[in-house]
C-alpha cells in the first residue's frame, strides 16, 4: 500500500482532541463519583485479557475524537493491508506478516501472498522445528559421545534473544525439555558465564540469525564452538581432528536461518537449520522458528496453545469494532497521552515475578517500532513519535521508583499487569496464615487506586499530619494507569500479552505515519563499529580518521588494557 500518511495533525478529530486537552481538568475522583458506570463502560476483554481503561485521563468525548482518528487516518484498511500481505514495509519493499505465523493449519482462504501460499510455508517449518525437538526431548537426539541433551543455549540478539528469553522465563512451569541458556552480548563475559559449568558433551547450541552474518552472533557463536571443541578434545571425547571436530559441530549445533550457505560454511549441517522469511522482523520474531529454544523446552503442545494466544489477538484485532478494539483503543490511548498530554515514557509494571523481562521485551518492540522521525513517505513527522517504555515487577518497583509516579513532576503513563491464580500459591503460615498471593495483587489494586485518586490536604490533615509536612504527604492523583488481567500466567496468555502490545504498537504507527517495521537506525552504530575495530586495535592509520573524542577514548583504551 503507497498511499501516503495522511498528517493526523491536519484532521477534525486532531483539532477536538487539542480543544478537548485545553479545556479538560483532570478529576478521576469526580469523573468516578458522578459517573457510577465508568469502569464498567470502559473495560474491555480480548481473549482470556481483561482491560481496565477507566483510571486513564479519558472521558467519553476523547474516546470519540481518538476513534474518529483511526478512522481518518485509515486505521482500518492498514490494518486489512497488513493481514493481506500487502508491502506496508515500504523502506524495505516488504509484506508484514508476522501475523501469519500462528495462522491455524488449513485455515481458509490460504493466505498466498507474491504467488507464495505462506500458511505452507509456516507449517512446513513449524513441523520441522517439532519434529527436532521431539528428537531432543525424547533423548533421541544425542550429542557426539551418545549422551542425550540437557542444556540449550541460544545465541542470538535483539529479537532472536528478547523475545525467547522473555518467554521462556514467563513460562517456566511449563519447561520440562532442557535448561536454556541465552547469549546476546558481544562482552565476552556473556558467553563465558553462559557456558561455565556445563557439559559439552550434553549441551546444544542454536545460532539464530536470519542472514547468518550478525556481527555479535556470530562472533559469539565461534566463542561458544571454540569452548566446545576444546573441552571435548581435552577431554579425549572427540578426535583432534577436522573430522572429528566437523562431527561434534554436527551434533551440537544448530540454526535459525536462511541463509545455508553460511549455515554450511560455519560447519552445521543445512538439515538442521530453520528458515523465516523476510517478511518478519526480528522484534515480531519469537513464533516462529526464533522460538526452537522454547519448543524444546517447553514441547509442541504448549507451543501451539502459545501461537494460538497470539491468534486471538490477532482475530480481535482484525474483527472487532473500535469501540471494543482492545488494541486499537490502548494505541490510540498512548496517541492522546504522548501527543496531547505531554508523556515522554511509558511504565509496565508486571505483578507477576515470571513476567520480569517483559518491559525488556517491549522496549525493543516498541521504541524499535515508533522511534522515529520521518514518515513512510520520507516526509518529516508532523507530531512527537514514540516512548520511552521501562519498567520492573511490581512489588519491587513500589520501593524503587513509584514515588516519582505517585509525587514526581512527569506524568508516567503506566500498565499494570496481574494474573488471578498464581503459579506458585503460598500462605504465610508463620504469620497469619494469608494467601500471599492475596497480599501481593492487594498492592496492585491499591497502586492503581492510589495513583488514580491521591489523598487531599484534608485527609492528610485528618490522619493527625503536623502542618510543616501536610504538603509532602498529599498525592495529586490523576495519574493515568490501565489494568490488564488474565485468568493465570499460561502459554495462551503470554502469547496475547505480546500479541495485545504488537497492535497497540502498529496502531501508533499508522496514527503517526511512520513504517513501525524496518529499524534503520540500528544500522549506523554496527557500520561504525566496523570501521572503528581496526583503530582499536592498534592501526594508528584508521585512528587518524576518528574523531578527536574517540581518538581519545581508544588511546585511553590502549594504554589502560592489561595483557
Amino acid at each position: 500500500m503507497t498511499t501516503p500518511p495522511i498528517d493526523p495533525t491536519t484532521t477534525k478529530a486532531w483539532d477536538r482532541l487539542t480543544d478537548l486537552e485545553a479545556w479538560m481538568t483532570p478529576d478521576l475522583r469526580g469523573w468516578f463519583e458522578q459517573d457510577p458506570d465508568r469502569a464498567q463502560r470502559m473495560s474491555f476483554t480480548a481473549g482470556d485479557l481483561y482491560v481496565d481503561l477507566s483510571k486513564n485521563l479519558l472521558n467519553d468525548a476523547v474516546i470519540a475524537a481518538l476513534i474518529d482518528l483511526a478512522e481518518e487516518v485509515n486505521l482500518p484498511a492498514r490494518r486489512d493491508a497488513m493481514f493481506s500481505g500487502e508491502h506496508i514495509n515500504l523502506t524495505e519493499d516488504r509484506a508484514v506478516l508476522h501475523t501469519a505465523l500462528r495462522r491455524p493449519k488449513g485455515a481458509t482462504p490460504a493466505l498466498v501472498v507474491d504467488g507464495q501460499n505462506v500458511d505452507e510455508d509456516v507449517h512446513a517449518t513449524l513441523e520441522k522445528v517439532y519434529a527436532f525437538a521431539e528428537q531432543v526431548r525424547s533423548g533421541q537426539w544425542k550429542g557426539v559421545t551418545g549422551k542425550p541433551i540437557e542444556t540449550v543455549i541460544n545465541i542470538g540478539i535483539g529479537g532472536s534473544d528478547l523475545g525467547p528469553v522473555m518467554v521462556y522465563e514467563a513460562l517456566q512451569p511449563y519447561c520440562d525439555g532442557p535448561d536454556c541458556r541465552f547469549i546476546s552480548n558481544i562482552d565476552p563475559t556473556d558467553a563465558a558465564q553462559t557456558t561455565a559449568g556445563l557439559d559439552p558433551e550434553t549441551t546444544l547450541v542454536v545460532v539464530a540469525s536470519k542472514t547468518f552474518t550478525t556481527l555479535e552472533t556470530l562472533t559469539n557463536a565461534r566463542m561458544v564452538k571454540s569452548w566446545l571443541l576444546d573441552a571435548l578434545t581435552k577431554a579425549g571425547a572427540i578426535e583432534d581432528s577436522e573430522a572429528g571436530r566437523s562431527k561434534a559441530v554436527t551434533k551440537h549445533f544448530v540454526a535459525v536461518s536462511t541463509a545455508l550457505d553460511k549455515v554450511a560454511d560455519f560447519g552445521i549441517d543445512p538439515d538442521n537449520a530453520f528458515g523465516f522469511w523476510d517478511w518478519v522482523g526480528g522484534r515480531y520474531s519469537v513464533d516462529s522458528a526464533i522460538g526452537t529454544s522454547l519448543v524444546l523446552a517447553m514441547g509442541r503442545s504448549n507451543f501451539e496453545d502459545f501461537l494460538a494466544g497470539f491468534h486471538a489477538i490477532d482475530e480481535h484485532f482484525a474483527t472487532t469494532p473500535l469501540e471494543q478494539n482492545v488494541p486499537a483503543l490502548m494505541g490510540l490511548l498512548n496517541v492522546w497521552n504522548v501527543n496531547f498530554l505531554g508523556a515522554d515514557t511509558h511504565a509496565v509494571l508486571p505483578y507477576a515475578q515470571y513476567l520480569h523481562r517483559f518491559p525488556a521485551y517491549l522496549q525493543q518492540l516498541t521504541m524499535e517500532s515508533n522511534g522515529k522521525s520521518v514518515r513512510w513517505d520520507g516526509s518529516p513527522v508532523t507530531c512527537e513519535t514514540g516512548e520511552v517504555f521501562w519498567g520492573e515487577p511490581g512489588t519491587n518497583g513500589q520501593h524503587a521508583f513509584y514515588q516519582l509516579i505517585h509525587q514526581g513532576t512527569q506524568l508516567i503513563p503506566a500498565d499494570f499487569i496481574a494474573v488471578a491464580t498464581p503459579a506458585h500459591p503460598v500462605r504465610d503460615t508463620l504469620g497469619d496464615d494469608s494467601d500471599v498471593h492475596e497480599l501481593f495483587l492487594a498492592n496492585f489494586f491499591a497502586q492503581t487506586a492510589a495513583l488514580a485518586f491521591g489523598k487531599t490536604e484534608e485527609e492528610v490533615r485528618a490522619e493527625g499530619t503536623p502542618e510543616e509536612i501536610v504538603s509532602a504527604r498529599v498525592f495529586e492523583g490523576n495519574k493515568p494507569t490501565t489494568s490488564i488481567m488474565a485468568p493465570a500466567l499460561t502459554p495462551s496468555v503470554v502469547g496475547q500479552l505480546i500479541a495485545l502490545y504488537e497492535h497497540i504498537t502498529f496502531t501508533q504507527g499508522i496514527v503517526w505515519g511512520i513504517d513501525s517495521f524496518d529499524q534503520w537506525g540500528v544500522e549506523l552504530g554496527k557500520q561504525l563499529a566496523k570501521a572503528i575495530t581496526p583503530a582499536v586495535g592498534g592501526d594508528e592509520d584508521a585512528l587518524g580518521s576518528q574523531d578527536s573524542s574517540t581518538q581519545a577514548l581508544i588511546r585511553y583504551y590502549r594504554a589502560n588494557r592489561s595483557n
